[in-house]
């Protein structure tokens, strides 16, 4: 069950006083123009891979499984590229924040609304399939308008002041936010007609895991979406946003309806889920979220391949 989160002025706590220096920074970058803002992202995730330490060998680790057909280095390029694009994430977040709904107009280009609208016409609920991509924030934002009503699905952060702060920036543009536990509040939200925001990327070993192919390694996946499916008879749309090439904006896509799932094979549903997601990462590699362990959790028959990150 989701509870709002305390006021603002309770974090008015020495413990807090870094926080609001970083933030009052922030508020500034975002009242640049969009191609000095994303500068700015950039220089802040030049330094923060300086500092990641740990994150920086998973995330390399990672673009190493997910790309062997790339040499040394061009695993340590694109581990630079997706730090950078990490620091343009954390602006973006306070872009989400502040900017205008004008502005958010300005800076989006929204391509395969027809694929959204359909899904929407046929009077049922829509799984809005996504992954942790860059723009991912601000993209709630700009998709609101034409929509049912849009729930989505997150993990609270564990900072309480900037939980509370993602919290009420979500809740301008999403009507009802559901934690990563709360399957029966997203299932009820889908047979309400809702359309819910869904990212099943990330690794999962609870209830309903299995292991499929994630970039042509087996990892453990959520295969929930076929029951969610199943269950609340919604439809399922993919929807991915990216940056433009020249930093000037963002573009989101939705792609066509996936007819053909769900299945009675939740493994086979899972690793074709799997692939849809591939395909986007594939295009924008820099800008899918590397440093999180995605190959974690695994059987014992397979090794770890973060071991000597500890």
């Amino acid at each position: 069950m989701t509870t709002n989160p305390p006021p603002l002025w309770t974090f008015w706590r020495p413990r807090y006083w870094l926080l609001w220096c970083g933030l009052a920074l922030l508020r500034l970058i975002v009242l640049l123009p969009q191609k000095q803002r994303m500068r700015a992202g950039s220089l802040l995730g030049k330094l923060s891979y300086r500092l990641a330490g740990k994150r920086a060998f998973i995330a390399q680790r990672n673009i190493e499984l997910c790309f062997p057909e790339l040499g040394a280095k061009d695993h340590l390029a694109l581990t630079h590229r997706h730090f950078e694009s990490l620091g343009k994430s954390a602006i973006e977040m306070g872009m989400s924040w502040w900017i205008s709904d004008a502005e958010i107009e300005r800076l989006f280009v929204i391509e395969g609304i027809e694929n959204m609208n359909e899904a929407v016409a046929r009077g049922k609920g829509v799984l809005i399939l996504c992954a942790h991509l860059a723009g991912v924030e601000l993209s709630g934002r700009a998709i609101m308008t034409g929509l049912p009503p849009l729930a989505a699905m997150y993990r609270p952060n564990n900072n309480p002041m900037l939980n509370a702060l993602m919290w009420r920036s979500r809740a301008k543009s999403i009507s009802e936010l559901i934690t990563k536990d709360s399957i029966r509040q997203l299932l009820r939200a889908l047979k309400n007609k809702r359309a819910v925001w869904y990212a099943p990327d990330q690794a999962y070993t609870g209830k309903n895991s299995v292991l499929a192919e994630f970039c042509g390694i087996p990892a453990m996946s959520n295969a929930a979406t076929t029951q969610l499916l199943k269950a609340s008879g919604a439809t399922l749309v993919p929807f991915f946003p990216s940056r433009l090439p020249d930093d000037s904006g963002y573009k989101v896509q939705y792609l066509p309806i996936v007819e053909d799932l769900p299945s009675d094979d939740p493994v086979a549903d899972t690793n074709a889920i799997n692939r849809i997601l591939e395909q986007h990462i594939r295009r924008f590699p820099e800008q899918y979220y590397w440093v999180h362990r995605r190959f974690k959790g695994r059987p014992e028959s397979f090794s770890d391949p973060y071991a000597t990150s500890e």
